[in-house]
């Protein structure tokens, strides 16, 4: 695809460095040189140093024949003209734009081709928003992504020894828990000295103390399966937030009517302003969270989850280091820097998130090729979980009317779950199908079906694959593609 990106700050870059490592033809626009010399120095991308609200600017990138305009610069208003200005001027056919205002979600009328043009909507601080909402809820948890409307998931977990399910081979899975929708997707074990290494699953594969096992599993069988990988976690009750910006004041949102929640900032005026947007019942303290007496004074042994939120990679990771070791139970830090994210993830800071990363798979959901529902990225970016819509017959398909053992699937690409019987959202089925997702005792509820070799794809199946390599992301699209005939 030919696609132009607007802004070449942390998430541009990051979504640069995704999208050229696919064999994308990026160009990238930004008034800044510095940004964009360094940029063009780490990829294979064309710069366009300018105003990418201006129609020469954007004549410039090559707009004419854009396949897709991300506008993902700081400024909403921005993104928003640019947006406009691609589809009234060069007819860009797909147009994604950064907004950081919640506002916009209240008037999304104002977004359509009547208004500003904006074809998709993407918001990374709401992203790491939800994305840490169900570590709050599944605290055992170092990830969990939703799939097919919230009836599956992807979880991952770090195996704790004594689990049930640690020391045991994959298949004792069945025998521990008959009834659930689960499957064992992948292993990473930690070697000495080197980074964690991708493990196949098969039957016989043995889970060891450390290892970060992925699953799909079914909404209701989350709790006891992440109990049969890792030692029960207490909820989740008092929350530190440590750096009230976009994405802390987000999350304190999300979470001040759940959970006793304090916020930590160095900025006097930034904390009288939270005092304003925030239930009474939030601690605003003014400070410096990497001051160990400050975190002393909290109680900070007390807390159950501390989120480093603050726009510094460094003070996130020594604000979590620091927290960890007066006695936080578990800790998260924003990392913008992949290279840091690696080195600090799953050592005493429990997870190392990338707000860039955490929105990822959103964005890829509408760029990806064939019937992408969903995408979500796992272990910073190299591993992928998608949900694939099946579509055509045996006779157009590669997969529908096939047993799951008779696809061809890419080396270490697995498929995990199926989700049968969900409405069809792209071409608007009827509104009696979404009813009966609704009502779990329909007999058109939809449901999610556990996978073996003799399961047979349908049509209208959507399929939860885990990719352990995203270079093998294309050949996974071609295969679920419907052609008019495929021989």
């Amino acid at each position: 695809m030919k696609i132009i990106i607007l802004g070449a700050g942390r998430v541009g870059e990051s979504v640069a460095e995704h999208l050229v490592s696919e064999r994308n033809d990026i160009t990238v626009i930004d008034n800044d040189p510095e940004l964009l010399a360094k940029l063009q120095e780490r990829f294979d991308l064309r710069g366009i140093l300018g105003d990418g609200s201006q129609p020469s600017v954007l004549a410039d990138a090559g707009a004419d024949d854009a396949d897709l305009l991300l506008a993902c610069a700081a400024d909403d208003a921005v993104n928003l003209t640019v947006c406009k200005t691609a589809f009234m001027r060069f007819h860009t056919p797909h147009r994604i734009a950064r907004l950081r205002s919640t506002e916009w979600s209240k008037h999304m009328e104002l977004l359509g081709e009547d208004g500003f043009a904006v074809s998709n909507v993407i918001c990374p601080e709401a992203s790491v928003t939800r994305y840490i909402q169900k570590l709050v809820e599944f605290p055992e948890a170092l990830q969990v992504r939703e799939f097919a409307h919230g009836m599956a998931f992807m979880v991952s977990v770090r195996a704790t020894a004594g689990a049930p399910m640690v020391g045991q081979p994959i298949r004792r899975f069945s025998e521990l828990l008959p009834d659930a929708s689960m499957h064992v997707m992948a292993i990473y074990r930690r070697f000495a000295n080197e980074p964690d290494r991708f493990v196949a699953c098969r039957p016989d594969s043995v889970i060891l103390p450390g290892d970060e096992v992925f699953f799909f599993v079914a909404r209701d069988d989350i709790r006891p399966v992440l109990a049969a990988v890792h030692s029960t976690s207490p909820p989740v009750r008092r929350v530190v937030i440590a750096g009230a910006g976009n994405v802390g004041l987000h999350l304190a949102r999300a979470l001040q009517k759940h959970v006793h929640l304090k916020l930590i900032d160095s900025n006097r005026a930034r904390c009288e302003y939270l005092a304003t947007q925030l239930d009474e019942s939030v601690l605003i303290l003014h400070g410096d969270s990497t001051d160990e007496d400050l975190l002393g004074d909290e109680n900070i042994h007390e807390v159950d989850f501390f989120v480093a939120s603050t726009n510094d990679d460094e003070n996130n990771i020594m604000g979590g280091l620091l927290a960890k070791q007066l006695g936080a139970t578990r800790v998260l830090s924003l990392v913008n820097r992949r290279s840091y994210a690696d080195l600090v993830h799953g050592t005493q800071i429990d997870i190392a998130l990338s707000p860039a990363q955490a929105m990822m798979g959103e964005l890829l959901t509408h760029i990806r090729q064939g019937d992408v529902y969903a995408v979500h990225s796992a272990r910073r970016g190299n591993a992928e979980a998608i949900e694939l819509a099946a579509h055509g017959d045996r006779r157009t398909s590669r997969v529908v009317g096939r047993t799951v053992g008779q696809i061809p699937m890419p080396e270490d690409v697995r498929i995990g779950l199926i989700v049968r019987g969900l409405p069809d959202l792209h071409t608007g089925r009827a509104d009696d199908d979404a009813d009966a997702m609704r009502d779990p005792d329909s007999e058109y509820a939809p449901f999610v079906l556990s996978v073996t070799d003799d399961t047979v794809i349908q049509p209208g199946d959507h399929v939860l694959l885990f990719v352990p390599h995203r270079r093998l992301v294309p050949a996974v699209e071609k295969l679920f593609r419907v052609k008019a005939t495929f021989f």
